[in-house]
């Protein structure tokens, strides 16, 4: 997957590097609107005012971000799909789960969707960025996801829709459901939590993470992060995006709720520094 390749060391390779920018388009191409555009540490102006003219010229809409790893919406996406795996390896229903979602307003459960990406490319990207981030010293720490997938294909050989099974069963010229065998595979239902816990875990997990790239510089305007994430990546429209539903939701009460969840789900619901620094002084994400 082209968005686990950072831009700038992709430019080394060149001797313009001030030419070189990133394109991301979303598939299916014909009918998402969006493109991000990547800029290295060495894009010129010029070279984005290029970008921008293009991506114009051909009718989709545009948002810039900074170079990183997963750049913007494949970073943030991937928070989304992380935590619905991390429910099955809780143990709560696999059809509550995708259920929270669609609740919540997102067009596809975070469980069709892996299968759609196909777990042995989610596999293979962590693997690639595990050594890559090895190179530099770094460790990239592994969740209950990670282990949910390695059984998937390890264990019960169920890679997804390509494959003709995965989280689903895809019977020939059949509607697809659930596999049954998710229930003693994880113990998927042995385990419940309040309905409106799932929902908001799919939401605040992901306005958590832009607030991150926020502070790392990834993106640098609200409006392009809430574009993006409703265009790109199908965060749900009602909300305005990802960082107006922190709005709409008032800070001082996403700060609050977000420590609740982290008391009972883990720390990547903790509220990062620039979302408690608003927060206190009464301000807004503009």
């Amino acid at each position: 997957n082209t968005s686990s390749l950072p831009i700038t060391g992709l430019a080394q390779a060149s001797c313009r590097p001030a030419n070189f920018i990133g394109l991301h388009f979303f598939s299916p191409v014909d009918k998402m609107p969006l493109v991000e555009i990547i800029c290295g540490k060495e894009t010129s102006d010029e070279t984005l005012a290029k970008a921008l003219d293009y991506v114009l010229q051909i009718r989709k809409t545009p948002i810039v971000v900074n170079d990183a790893r997963g750049f913007f919406t494949t970073r943030v996406i991937g928070t989304y799909v992380n935590e619905g795996l991390g429910m099955l390896a809780e143990g709560l229903n696999a059809a509550s789960i995708e259920m929270a979602a669609a609740t919540a307003g997102f067009p596809v459960g975070t469980l069709a969707i892996s299968d759609e990406l196909n777990l042995q490319t989610m596999r293979n990207i962590r693997l690639a960025t595990e050594a890559a981030l090895q190179a530099e010293g770094k460790k990239l720490e592994k969740g209950a996801s990670d282990s949910v997938i390695d059984r998937m294909i390890d264990e019960f050989d169920r890679a997804g829709k390509l494959a003709g099974k995965g989280f689903y069963d895809y019977p020939q010229g059949g509607k697809k459901t659930l596999w049954p065998g998710l229930k003693e595979a994880f113990g998927a239902g042995s385990k419940e939590i309040p309905f409106e816990d799932m929902k908001e875990r799919f939401l605040f997990v992901q306005s958590l993470e832009t607030v991150r790239c926020m502070e790392e510089g990834v993106i640098e305007k609200v409006a392009d992060a809430n574009i993006g994430s409703i265009m790109g990546i199908g965060f749900p429209a009602w909300t305005g995006g990802v960082v107006q539903y922190i709005n709409q939701y008032g800070l001082r009460e996403f700060v609050a709720r977000a420590e609740e969840l982290a008391k009972h789900y883990g720390e990547r619901f903790t509220p990062p520094a620039l979302l408690i620094e608003k927060a206190e002084k009464g301000e807004q994400f503009e």
